[in-house]
């Protein structure tokens, strides 16, 4: 029998299946794509990077010489290419390891512009810069082995979380700032050298690791999140304090010496993760060679396998939690029967899994949080909501069902026999000759997308009246109704001669026809949509009987009978031209008298296979219009 609930249509049903569900993983993919996601993922990650322990700067051998709103006071700006000549002595003189210049100096400054070029072009601790982006190139006779682009990646949101690290497969001057001026303090290139190689495998970023998901210059080259240490640790001195020889000289000697604009009036000022909650009277930023700084740092810490220096998790990786976080609260939504129950533990495990994945990010471990929490909790909605769909559908439909089961005649019938067929208030199970009729309204779901609730039940109880009517007229009971159609049978409780029932369910057929036709010029007339059904019949023997328990109860048919009848009216829905399709076995034909049966237009269908049937049926279909004219029936 195709499975149909008494109180749930098929159509009503599958929609509730799917609908739902279609709805949480859209809410989820525009969530991702929106960016809302990413967002609330990258304030997370500024929030714990804020508050998380960091090491001081003062750590490292760099020292920072900031040019400062006092110096450009005294000096002016730009400043004298011959005062930077003097603080290159002075570095070179302290026994500085390398000496990072973080000025944009394509172009000189002032009349002894040629000793800035004369010392970049023989000083091998000197590095100059060139920005691939902003097309300035280096400082004029600096060899290729010194030059280093000072590129910066920021994040659609303008806050530097990401360290472009290197950039494989360029030129020999087409290296990073950092990495440079580490190679020339160490004197080794050979960290370089194992990313050129792809021997040094490290927590490299793609376009969705972690928390991002939208950033799409998270791929570009390797790059890492930048491991900041405590903001303003690093040593730190002006420019004019290091021409007066105020700089202590264990801070020079063997050290990595930046020199860069720290003067808020020269914009080299970058929003980090502690921009969003260290608050004060200005916008908390940190200049560009403390950021240098900070990408020194990490490389330092990588030479020297000095503890671990982060992880995020992959694309791949945060496609599969999600995945697993979305399915775990689809079932804890659909399987635990006490909703409250479920709700509770939905709620306890994201608040559990969201600790987790904070205190995994506390210890520089990045994995998407928001997308898999949201997974769990859009799916287990998803089930709450279609469980409470299903749960007012059910109510809704068991109140009807438990008043329209039986039809008037058959309920005299009852009173008249009840002696005989009801034993200790129960129908005994008997097995009975009948002729089932099994009903369905076709195109149910289009026509209740173009009407309201309203105009779809009453437009669907208009077509129902004709056809109770038309059954109980002819003697048939309602066994159910199955939301848009109904299972009615001939025969039961009290059966009939085996032809009478075949002859009075043919007749309801022509009946519910006749009352489609009118119908239908009623509905026209309103400009509503009309209404077509579909009816299988078949004849044979059934188990008849109460099934269910005090608290309920209903009579039920069971049986192959049921089963074929359900079969034939959904065989070949593309085939239905008429008002009424009325599919009827050969079993039903011979059981008619040979003149009602000589009075029938039917069209041979043959012998057709259908779902859930070893044998095959000899199908017929019941002309009623002037579609076409069928075969005569022959006797069978």
């Amino acid at each position: 029998m195709k499975k149909r609930h008494a109180w749930i249509p098929s159509a009503l049903q599958r929609l509730n299946q799917i609908v739902p569900m279609v709805a949480g993983i859209l809410l989820l993919w525009s969530f991702k794509t929106s960016g809302l996601a990413q967002t609330i993922d990258l304030v997370i990650y500024d929030l714990v990077v804020t508050h998380r322990p960091a090491p001081l700067g003062s750590d490292q051998p760099i020292t920072l010489i900031g040019i400062e709103e006092g110096d450009i006071r005294q000096f002016g700006w730009p400043i004298n290419d011959a005062l930077f000549c003097r603080a290159f002595d002075l570095l070179k003189a302290g026994g500085a390891a390398a000496i990072g210049f973080d000025i944009y100096r394509d172009k000189g400054v002032g009349e002894n512009q040629q000793c800035l070029n004369d010392r970049f072009r023989g000083d091998p601790k000197l590095v100059s810069i060139f920005n691939v982006a902003a097309e300035i190139d280096a400082v004029p006779g600096t060899p290729g082995e010194r030059q280093s682009y000072n590129d910066l990646s920021l994040d659609s949101d303008g806050v530097l979380r990401r360290d472009l690290v290197h950039v494989s497969g360029q030129d020999e001057r087409t290296v990073s700032f950092p990495m440079r001026v580490m190679e020339v303090a160490m004197e080794d290139a050979s960290l370089r050298m194992a990313f050129e190689r792809g021997d040094y495998a490290d927590a490299w970023l793609d376009q969705g690791s972690g928390g991002y998901q939208n950033e799409s210059e998270a791929g570009l080259g390797m790059q890492r999140l930048l491991l900041f240490r405590q903001p303003g640790s690093y040593r730190q001195f002006s420019l004019s304090q290091l021409l007066k020889g105020e700089v202590p000289e264990e801070s020079l000697y063997n050290q990595i010496v930046l020199i860069g604009s720290t003067a808020a009036s020269l914009r080299d000022l970058f929003e980090v993760p502690h921009s969003r909650f260290l608050k004060g009277r200005d916008l908390f930023q940190i200049p560009g060679i403390e950021i240098h700084a900070n990408r020194i740092s990490s490389l330092l810490d990588v030479r020297a396998n000095a503890g671990f220096t982060g992880w995020a998790m992959p694309a791949d990786g945060n496609t599969l939690l999600l995945v697993l976080c979305g399915g775990l609260g689809l079932l804890l939504g659909e399987k635990v029967t006490n909703l409250r129950r479920s709700i509770l533990i939905v709620f306890f495990l994201t608040v559990g899994l969201g600790t987790v994945l904070v205190t995994l990010l506390i210890n520089h471990i990045w994995i998407g949080i928001t997308m898999p929490l949201a997974g769990m909790i859009s799916m287990s909605g998803t089930a709450w909501l279609r469980r409470g769909i299903t749960s007012q559908l059910h109510s809704q439909q068991i109140r009807r069902l438990l008043g329209q089961t039986t039809s008037p005649a058959v309920a005299q019938q009852l009173w008249e026999k009840r002696e005989e067929l009801l034993s200790n208030g129960r129908f005994e199970g008997r097995q009975l000759p009948v002729t089932v009729l099994f009903l369905d309204t076709a195109s149910f779901t289009s026509v209740s997308e173009r009407l309201n609730p309203k105009e779809l039940l009453e437009w669907l109880n208009r077509g129902m009246a004709i056809c109770v009517r038309a059954v109980t007229k002819h003697g048939g009971m309602v066994n159910k109704f199955t939301g848009d159609g109904m299972l009615a049978v001939f025969g039961v409780p009290v059966p009939r001669q085996p032809g009478t029932e075949a002859s009075e369910a043919i007749a309801a057929a022509r009946e519910i026809h006749a009352g489609l036709q009118g119908l239908n010029m009623a509905l026209r007339r309103e400009g509503k949509p009309a209404m077509r059904m579909r009816i299988g019949l078949t004849s044979g023997e059934v188990l008849a009987g109460s099934i269910g328990s005090a608290e309920r109860m209903e009579y039920a048919i069971i049986g192959d009978t049921v089963n074929c009848a359900a079969r034939l009216e959904s065989l070949s829905k593309e085939s239905h031209r008429s008002v009424l399709r009325v599919l009827l076995c050969a079993q039903t034909l011979e059981l008619l008298d040979e003149d009602v049966r000589n009075d029938l237009r039917v069209e041979n269908w043959g012998m057709v296979q259908v779902k859930g049937r070893d044998q095959s049926l000899q199908v017929f279909e019941l002309r009623m219009d002037n579609a076409r004219e069928g075969k005569r029936a022959s006797p069978v």
